[in-house]
C-alpha cells in the first residue's frame, strides 16, 4: 500500500517520451488525493484502467503552447479527414470527449439505470455530462444498440467507468450502428422515393438518387463528426413518399417517428400539417374530409402515446423530458452558426442586450413571420410540388430565425432540397454546397478537411454530369417564369437573369474556396482569434437569405399547383 497518492512531476532529466505518460499518471492521483481515496491494491496498470485509455505520444513529441505554423496546421488537419472513419469528434479530448462519447453515454445510460431516471439528474446519471437532450425514440435506439454492444463487449457500456472508452473494436462497432441506421431507414427512402418520382426518365431518377446519397454535409455530420441524424431524416423522407402516394395516415405516422427522434424535425411540422389540412379541406370538413382529419389525429395521438408511454405514468415524468428537449437557459445560438442572430451578433450583442424570455419572444415572431405565407398558400392550395417547396422555405425559416440553433440544423433545411434536385438541378446544387460550407468551423475542428473537400468535389461533380447545372439557368428552370413575367415591366435591368444567376453562383463558388482555404491554412490576428470562423457564417448567411427569398418566390408565384389541381379535378 502506497503511503501517498502524491507523485513529484517529471524532471528535466527525465526521457522526452515519457513525459506525457507520466502526466497522464499524475493527473489520476491528483483526482485520488482530491477524492481521499487510497486503495490497497494500487499500481501503476490498475490507476490507467481507471481512466479512458491513453494515446501515447509519438517518439520526440512535444507539447506546444503556440498555435502551430499554417502548414503543420493544414497538414493535421488534413491527415485527420483521411482518418475520419476512424477518429471520431472530441476522441481522445477529456472532459467531454465530443459527440461520439455523447453517442456512447446514452447507451451506458439507458442500459444501466431505470427508464423513469432516463432524463433526471442523479448520482448515476449527471445530466451535465452529455445527459439525453433527445425524444424517447433516440433513447430506444441507444438501449437497442446497448444491448448489442453488451453481448460483444460489457466493459463499452459500464456504468461510471466506461466514461471515455475509446478503443478501435468500439469505433467499428459505433461506426457500423450508422451504417446500418442508414441501410434500415434513410437510404431506402431515398431509393423508393426517386422510384416513385413521375413523370421522370430513370436516368433522371438514378442521377437524383445518386446525388441525394453522395450529398456531403450529411455524410461528414454523421460518419465525420458522428451522429444518427440520417434516422430522424429517414423517417421524415419516408413521411414525404407516404403523403406522394396518398397514404396520408402512413405519412403521418412516419413524421411522428421522425419528430420523436429528434425534436429538430418540428421544422418541417407546419408544412406537414398545412398539407394534410388543406387536404381535408378540399375535401369539405362536413363529409370525407372530416372524418380524414379525425383518423390523422387519432393516428397522431396514437403514434405519440406509443412512443411517450413509459413516461406518461407521471405529469413531473413528461415535464421532465420536455425540459430537457427545450432548455431555454442554452441562448439563442451555438458556437459559429450560419443564422441571422449570429451574424447580427458581430455588430449588435443580443444576447447580452436583451434577457433570454425576450429572445425567445423575439425569434419566434421572425421566425413565424418569415414561414407564414408559404404555410398560408400551402394550406390553400394544397398540392406536392407545394408541399416540397414549403418543406424547403419552412425550415429554413425556422434555421436563420428561431431559438437555440445549432451549425448541423441546416441538415434538416437540405433534405427537401435533395427532393426538388430533379425540379431545379442548379438553385438545388448551389444551396447544398453552402450547406456544407456553413459547417466548416465545425469540420476543420473535426480534423475533416480532406473529407470536406473531397465530398464536396466529388458531389459537384456528379450534379454537373448528371443534371447539366450550368444549362439550366433559364427563368423557366429556375421555376420564375411567372414571377419573371409579372415583375419585368417594372424591372427591365431583371431580364439578363440567368447570366446574372450563373456569375453569382462561380463568385459564391470562388469565394467560398477563398475562406476554405484560408480556415485550414492561416492562423488569424491575435485580436480577431474567430475572424475565420465568422466570415463563414456571415457569408451562408446571407447566402441563406438569398435562397429562403428564391423559394418563397417559387412558392407564392407557382401557377403550377393550380393547373395540376384543376386537371386534378
Amino acid at each position: 500500500m502506497l503511503p501517498s497518492l502524491t507523485c513529484p512531476s517529471p524532471t528535466a532529466t527525465e526521457p522526452r517520451s515519457g513525459g506525457p505518460r507520466l502526466l497522464h499518471e499524475n493527473a489520476l492521483r491528483d483526482d485520488l488525493n482530491k477524492r481521499r481515496q487510497t486503495p490497497a491494491n494500487y499500481t501503476p496498470d490498475a490507476a490507467r484502467r481507471l481512466l479512458p485509455p491513453y494515446r501515447t505520444a509519438q517518439p520526440g513529441a512535444r507539447l506546444r503552447a503556440r498555435a502551430p505554423p499554417p502548414a503543420r496546421k493544414w497538414l493535421e488537419r488534413g491527415s485527420g479527414g483521411s482518418r475520419c472513419a476512424l477518429a471520431p469528434q472530441g476522441a481522445g479530448k477529456p472532459p467531454m470527449y465530443g459527440d461520439y462519447e455523447a453517442q456512447r453515454h446514452w447507451q451506458e445510460v439507458t442500459y444501466n439505470i431505470p427508464i423513469k431516471q432516463w432524463y433526471f439528474n442523479t448520482s448515476d446519471n449527471n445530466l451535465q455530462y452529455w445527459g439525453l437532450d433527445y425524444p424517447p425514440l433516440t433513447a430506444y435506439h441507444s438501449l437497442l444498440c446497448a444491448y448489442v454492444a453488451n453481448l460483444i463487449n460489457p466493459d463499452w457500456i459500464a456504468l461510471h467507468t466506461s466514461r471515455g472508452y475509446e478503443s478501435q473494436p468500439h469505433k467499428l462497432f459505433m461506426r457500423a450502428t450508422v451504417f446500418i441506421a442508414d441501410l434500415l431507414v434513410y437510404i431506402p427512402a431515398v431509393i423508393m422515393y426517386c422510384c416513385y418520382l413521375k413523370e421522370t426518365s430513370t436516368k433522371k431518377k438514378v442521377s437524383t438518387a445518386l446525388c441525394v446519397l453522395l450529398y456531403p454535409g450529411l455524410i461528414l455530420i454523421d460518419h465525420g463528426h458522428f451522429q444518427y441524424n440520417s434516422v430522424s431524416l429517414g423517417f421524415a423522407l419516408w413521411g414525404v413518399l407516404f403523403l406522394s402516394n396518398n397514404w396520408d395516415l402512413l405519412g403521418s405516422v412516419a413524421f411522428c417517428l421522425a419528430i420523436n427522434y429528434k425534436q429538430m424535425e418540428l421544422y418541417h411540422s407546419l408544412p406537414f400539417f398545412c398539407y394534410l389540412l388543406g387536404k381535408c379541406f378540399k375535401r369539405g370538413l362536413t363529409g370525407k374530409g372530416l372524418v380524414l382529419l379525425i383518423k390523422i389525429a387519432v393516428t397522431v395521438v396514437a403514434a405519440f402515446a406509443m412512443c411517450w408511454l413509459p413516461f406518461c405514468t407521471e405529469a413531473e415524468q413528461i415535464l421532465q423530458v420536455l425540459r430537457r428537449l427545450f432548455p431555454i437557459d442554452r441562448g439563442l445560438f451555438e458556437d459559429k452558426v450560419a443564422n441571422v442572430w449570429c451574424s447580427l451578433s458581430v455588430l449588435i450583442k443580443i444576447k447580452n442586450i436583451l434577457s433570454p424570455q425576450t429572445q425567445l419572444k423575439l425569434s419566434f415572431a421572425f421566425t413565424f413571420l418569415s414561414l407564414l405565407p408559404a404555410c398560408i398558400k400551402l394550406t390553400l392550395q394544397p398540392s406536392l410540388r407545394g408541399f416540397k417547396f414549403a418543406l424547403v422555405s419552412c425550415a429554413l425559416s425556422f434555421f436563420l430565425f428561431s431559438f437555440q440553433v445549432h451549425e448541423k440544423s441546416v441538415l434538416l433545411v437540405s433534405l427537401p432540397v435533395c427532393l426538388i434536385i430533379n425540379e431545379i438541378p442548379f438553385m438545388a446544387t448551389w444551396f447544398l454546397l453552402v450547406s456544407t460550407f456553413s459547417m466548416l468551423p465545425l469540420l476543420l475542428k473535426d480534423g475533416l478537411l480532406l473529407a470536406y473537400t473531397g465530398t464536396t468535389l466529388a458531389f459537384l461533380t456528379v450534379c454537373t454530369a448528371s443534371f447539366s447545372i450550368f444549362e439550366k439557368t433559364s427563368a423557366e428552370d429556375l421555376q420564375l417564369k411567372s414571377f419573371s413575367l409579372s415583375i419585368w415591366g417594372y424591372i427591365p435591368w431583371l431580364k439578363p437573369f440567368p447570366k446574372f444567376v450563373k456569375n453569382l453562383f462561380l463568385i459564391s463558388i470562388t469565394l467560398m474556396g477563398v475562406l476554405s482555404l484560408m480556415s485550414a491554412m492561416l492562423n488569424p490576428p491575435q485580436r480577431l482569434p474567430d475572424l475565420f470562423p465568422i466570415s463563414v457564417s456571415v457569408v451562408s448567411c446571407l447566402h441563406f437569405l438569398f435562397f429562403l427569398m428564391y423559394f418563397n418566390i417559387v412558392v407564392l408565384w407557382d401557377s403550377r399547383n393550380s393547373r395540376n389541381q384543376k386537371k386534378t379535378n
